[in-house]
This record gives structure tokens, sequence and C-alpha cells, in this order.
């Protein structure tokens, strides 16, 4: 490594912030934790979507997924145990994959992990700043409140997330069964989810975009549990190990010229 020490310094950490778990320190341990991390992430996605099917199945008009966590709605309390599961399952699925990352440079900012850790954070302040009664469009419809736009704006940012997740994943040379699925999955939800979004917005084919919301939703979850599974199928030690000795011989690399610099000023002396 090359250039003055404060440059390799901000090197080395950015290289850590990137991929803390390829640091030898946390790497073993990590290991270890992946598969119960990925076992508990997927009985909690799917834990959380089946709650929320149950809940729309109690419901005998057409509502979108939202509307099941209203004010005063029947089932306003499963529906927030269910993105709180979401939001869970996903945190642990994240820190299980912090080895994967997009083949794709301009999707290679940062990993898929910090994606899916964006949007558990945007579920868990959906699930807890809910929308009013019959979750009025915000911006549209007079009757909305900023409770609804809070609710709505984290609830759309964390699809989003989701769904870039999705596409870094999907153009990731570590999963390339999974890798095509990916990007029809993120296509699906998508489109899915504009369409629905849309008819909310003109307040046409109401039953049409209910539906439409609650198979996107189910789209990315089961997204989310399938690429759980997957993960399983990864050896974490051959993922780990090249990374891990990369950062550790930048440490090296870092070290070594702080550590030569007291034995140059001693042989000047003599």
């Amino acid at each position: 490594m090359t250039g003055p020490p404060e440059e390799r310094h901000v090197r080395r950490l950015l290289r850590i912030a990137r991929e803390p778990f390829a640091v030898p320190v946390f790497a073993r341990g990590w290991q270890r934790a992946v598969p119960i991390l990925l076992a508990i992430g997927t009985m909690c996605v799917l834990g959380g979507l089946a709650v929320i099917w149950a809940a729309r199945l109690t419901v005998p008009y057409p509502v979108y997924v939202s509307e099941l966590g209203a004010r005063g709605a029947a089932t306003a309390g499963p529906f927030a145990v269910a993105l709180l599961l979401i939001a869970a399952g996903g945190l642990a699925i994240a820190v299980a994959s912090g080895h994967i990352r997009s083949s794709a440079r301009l999707l290679d900012r940062w990993a898929p992990a910090v994606s899916l850790v964006f949007a558990a954070v945007c579920f868990v302040l959906a699930s807890q700043v809910t929308c009013s009664a019959y979750c009025p469009v915000p911006l549209v419809d007079p009757r909305s409140t900023p409770q609804d736009l809070i609710h709505t704006v984290s609830a759309v940012l964390g699809f989003a997330a989701a769904c870039f997740a999705m596409l870094q994943v999907g153009f990731s040379r570590s999963l390339p069964r999974v890798s095509r699925l990916s990007r029809l999955s993120c296509g699906a939800v998508a489109v899915i989810t504009i369409v629905g979004g849309l008819l909310a917005i003109v307040r046409v084919g109401a039953d049409v975009g209910a539906w439409l919301e609650l198979v996107g939703t189910t789209v990315a979850v089961g997204w989310i549990a399938v690429y759980a599974v997957a993960l399983t199928r990864i050896p974490v030690v051959g993922a780990v190990e090249p990374a891990a000795e990369s950062v550790a011989g930048e440490m090296l690399d870092a070290a070594a010229p702080e550590a030569a610099a007291p034995e140059a000023a001693a042989t000047e002396v003599a």
C-alpha cells in the first residue's frame, strides 16, 4: 500500500466499515453465528408474513396492507407484531449476509446487508407510527395527517430499500442460482407496488390495488426467506477468509511504517 500514513489509515478504516466481519477478530465469532441468525431470520419473516395474511383474511372487504394497522382497526395489534417480526428477521439475515457483495460497480457502493438493515429500520418505524383510520393518501386526501405521511414514507422507503437489496443480490456472483430470481422479484415488487399505489391515489379499483399490494408484500418477504435459505449453502469460511486476510494485510501494511519509524530514528542517532 502506498501513500502517506494518514491516507493509509483512512483507507483501512473505510475498508473495515464496508466489511466489518472481514476483520479476523470478528470473523471467527460471526462464522459460528451465521446459521443461527439465518434460521431465526427465516422463521421471523415467514411468521410475520403469515400473521399479515391471517389478519387480512379476517377482513371481509378489500383493504390495503397498511389499513390492517390503522388506528382503531381490529387487526392493528397483529399488524404491528407482523412488521416487527419482519424487521427483526430482516436484521438477522442482514447481519448473516455481511460477506455478500454485488458484482455490479454501481450497486456495490454498500453491501446488500446495509440495504436490508435500512429496510428493517423503516419497517420498525412504520409499525409504531401507523396510519389514521382508512389510511388516507398523504398530500392527496384532505383527511390525511402528518402521521399518515410518516407511515407512508417509511413504508415506501422500506420497500425501496428491499428492492435495492434484491437488485444488488441479482448481480452477485456469490449466488448465481438466486441472482435471476432476485432480479425478477425486484421487477415484480416494483411494478406491483407502483400500480397498486397509483390505484390508491386515483381511487380506482381499490379492491385490485389492495390485492396487488398484498401480493407485492408477499413477494418481497418471500424473497428475503429464499435469500436466507440460499445463504446457508454458501461456506462462510471460504467467503470470509480472503477478505479477512486482505484486511489483516492492510493493517500490517499500515502498522509497518509506524514500527519502522523509531528504528530509523535510532539508526540516524547512532
